[in-house]
């Protein structure tokens, strides 16, 4: 069903950051709830914004304007929301359970890893010093260093020549289909991170990943 690829001879990890790194869908869920107060509309809570919070501000503000988003400037709803996110960027977020450790081995074993989201570049290089597990991070490539962003595989193709690795020995880790499609088109070895932002009733097998894991930590039994 899964791939078995042989993973030992890893050069690098790239990973997705939002629902895979971080969590940081609480002030992402912030966001989206000031700007509904903004307007007067019901605030949304965290079982509903959680599942949606890889999708970004166009995501979240249909999610709590549904229909009625039309009545609005998208444009105007949207600066709203990153100008309360970029004010507060770090007040909830943190890191999951065991990415620190996770980390700290690759490091150890001197393998460079990387971030490559679709997060815009300007709110991730303002995210990224509050966690100090990150000063080793090789290689970020945003939303917007790019033209192209995932599921094209550009952007993970550009961070491996950056960090002047053979794609095709680098695992690319994340929690959003178009994090598995931009991995398996690259010809990457792919990892669902089942523990980020994905809808209970989702079918992440489907995605056709080469691995699904359940918690950072599992990916060290791949890196041998």
């Amino acid at each position: 069903m899964l791939s078995t690829q042989n993973t030992k001879n890893i050069a690098s990890v790239l990973f997705d950051l939002d629902g895979t790194l971080l969590d940081t869908a609480d002030d992402l869920g912030a966001a989206l709830n000031h700007v509904l107060s903004l307007y007067g509309k019901p605030q949304v809570s965290a079982q509903d914004y959680r599942p949606i919070a890889s999708d970004g501000a166009l995501g979240l503000l249909n999610l709590g304007f549904g229909d009625a988003i039309k009545q609005y400037d998208y444009e105007v709803l949207r600066q709203q929301f990153l100008d309360y996110y970029q004010e507060n960027i770090a007040v909830h977020t943190c890191l999951y359970s065991g990415v620190a450790e996770l980390l700290q081995h690759l490091e150890i074993n001197e393998i460079p890893w990387g971030i490559v989201t679709n997060k815009p570049e300007g709110l991730t290089k303002l995210l990224l010093p509050h966690y100090p597990e990150f000063s080793q991070c090789a290689v970020m490539v945003a939303g917007d260093t790019l033209t192209k962003r995932k599921p094209d595989p550009a952007p993970i193709l550009y961070a491996c020549k950056q960090m002047s690795v053979d794609h095709q020995q680098c695992f690319y880790v994340g929690d959003a289909l178009r994090d598995i499609q931009a991995g398996n088109s690259a010809k990457m070895t792919t990892f669902v991170a089942q523990w980020g932002y994905i809808l209970s009733d989702e079918n992440c097998q489907s995605w056709q990943a080469d691995h699904i894991i359940a918690a950072p930590l599992d990916l060290i039994s791949f890196i041998g």
